[in-house]
């Protein structure tokens, strides 16, 4: 699995010790931005480069940060295929890749505490998509939703 990562100014900070952490834990992932903090940047950017990425490959995942998370979680899920969600606590990350295959991480720097951050990441990365029927013809439903759009 290869880790894509995206951050505006906000998130810049976090998305450092996230590649720490993700350096200690042995995953494969790359840095999509920001490459310093630029004050001016905007989470657009990073959100255009690191979903479709993942859109494509069904074995990636990506993590994306900004301030409140909300603007690119919704800049994410404008790509088919891509199954983006804000972080609340690592119980609803667990429930989002289990139920849903959420193929983004989204984190709120403003409003997430490193090891609140580092707990997410980790569950994210070791949960599976359970593939239970129910939840493959969820997806089945939104990939039509997709298709109609």
């Amino acid at each position: 699995m290869k880790i894509y990562l995206g951050a505006d100014h906000k998130g810049y900070a976090l998305k450092e010790k996230i590649k720490a952490w993700l350096s200690g834990w042995k995953y494969s992932f790359e840095d999509y931005g920001a490459y310093k903090y630029d004050q001016m940047d905007d989470y657009t950017s990073y959100a255009e480069k690191v979903a479709p990425v993942v859109a494509d490959d069904i074995h990636a995942r990506g993590i994306l940060i900004c301030g409140s998370g909300v603007g690119v979680d919704v800049a994410a899920n404008k790509f088919d295929g891509v199954r983006a969600s804000i972080g609340k606590n690592k119980e609803q990350v667990r429930a989002g890749r289990n139920d849903d295959n959420m193929n983004i991480l989204v984190i709120a720097a403003d409003f997430t505490r490193d090891e609140e951050a580092k707990e997410m990441v980790k569950v994210f990365l070791e949960t599976e998509f359970s593939r239970e029927d129910r939840y493959k013809k969820r997806l089945d439903d939104i990939a039509k939703i997709e298709d109609n759009n």
